[in-house]
């Protein structure tokens, strides 16, 4: 019971972080240089990611195309929809800049590592999981700036700070190096697997850098004189009855498309979640010079409950009696 409901100690790590730059903000020659430390960590990670990634994973998923399709609808169509329109439902209760994270919240790509480690835990179809969570993210640096200006422009935010020039950006810091990272798998491969506590810490260090370099402009610009409790909370409950929706619709559509049980513990958990470590950064690019901490919190805030629900379910399908067979 308690590892069930325990805080994620990253994402304790991450509100430490908020806490930080509440407190002591980055600012002037110290800024720039944390967004430069920021940037370069972020490459490295995606460097890595693209190392790490197996072609035989990949061959070995890719055949499920009704599976694929059906997660990539539900990330970024279901999403989105859902997103735009309950918009003008929660709009008065939360901040311009909240109301942006949240919609930007429902166009970001699937998690890799937690979605595949989920899929593990209760007995879901492994390599559709390791196939589609890759695919999302790689999807998402071209598929996520585009949703997110199309989601803002029709928002009553009345925002749509997306541009081609962000688009490249994006490219240009998490694709090249994915892609780099990839084309270096012959000789590096074998070497980043076996050091997963190092693409851990550069996974996360790089997250908490982004995150104290956010939040930081943007405390120094005002953050929580301008963002009550009330939205704070707004958020809390905006993010758990987005994640129930989602989960209740996922599992109907699993039964109506006649997946087994294991690719509906795969559609459940690569469709349902939404990417943290992808989402800071796109984020921190798309909306520069905006208000990135206020948007990037209901990313942190919806992770947290993901985790925790996600847990419990991938616990009772572990528990389930396996099949003659299987």
């Amino acid at each position: 019971m308690k590892s069930r409901f325990s805080i994620d100690p990253f994402l304790a790590k991450l509100f430490l972080a908020v806490i930080v730059a509440s407190i002591l903000p980055a600012h002037g020659t110290g800024a720039t240089l944390f967004s430069w430390a920021a940037n370069l960590s972020i490459a490295l990670l995606f460097f890595l990611h693209g190392a790490r990634l197996s072609r035989e994973a990949i061959v070995a998923g890719a055949g499920h195309w009704r599976l694929h399709l059906s997660i990539f609808s539900v990330t970024f169509l279901l999403f989105p929809a859902l997103g735009l329109l309950a918009g003008p439902l929660f709009a008065p209760y939360v901040t311009p800049e909240l109301h942006t994270g949240i919609l930007f919240l429902c166009c970001l790509p699937a998690t890799m590592q937690s979605a595949i480690a989920f899929t593990a835990i209760a007995r879901g179809n492994i390599p559709a999981a390791i196939c589609s969570a890759s695919a999302s993210n790689l999807l998402g640096v071209f598929v996520t700036p585009l949703l997110a200006g199309l989601i803002l422009a029709g928002s009553s935010t009345g925002d749509a700070p997306i541009s081609l020039d962000a688009v490249g950006k994006i490219m240009l810091q998490l694709l090249l190096p994915f892609v780099l990272g990839h084309a270096s798998r012959p000789w590096l491969g074998a070497w980043v697997a076996k050091r997963n506590r190092l693409l851990k810490h550069v996974d996360q260090g790089s997250i908490l850098l982004v995150v104290y370099t956010a939040f930081s402009a943007s405390v120094i610009g005002g953050l929580w004189t301008t963002t009550p409790p009330s939205a704070l909370l707004a958020v809390l409950l905006i993010s758990a009855a987005l994640l129930a929706l989602v989960l209740g619709l996922i599992l109907l559509l699993g039964r109506l498309m006649g997946f087994s049980i294991e690719d509906r513990i795969t559609l459940l958990f690569c469709g349902a979640k939404k990417s943290l470590s992808s989402g800071i950064p796109i984020a921190n690019i798309l909306f520069a010079g905006h208000a990135v901490g206020a948007i990037v919190l209901p990313i942190m805030v919806f992770h947290q409950i993901q985790l925790i629900v996600c847990a419990i379910i991938a616990g009772a399908y572990a528990r389930r009696p396996a099949r003659a067979g299987a």
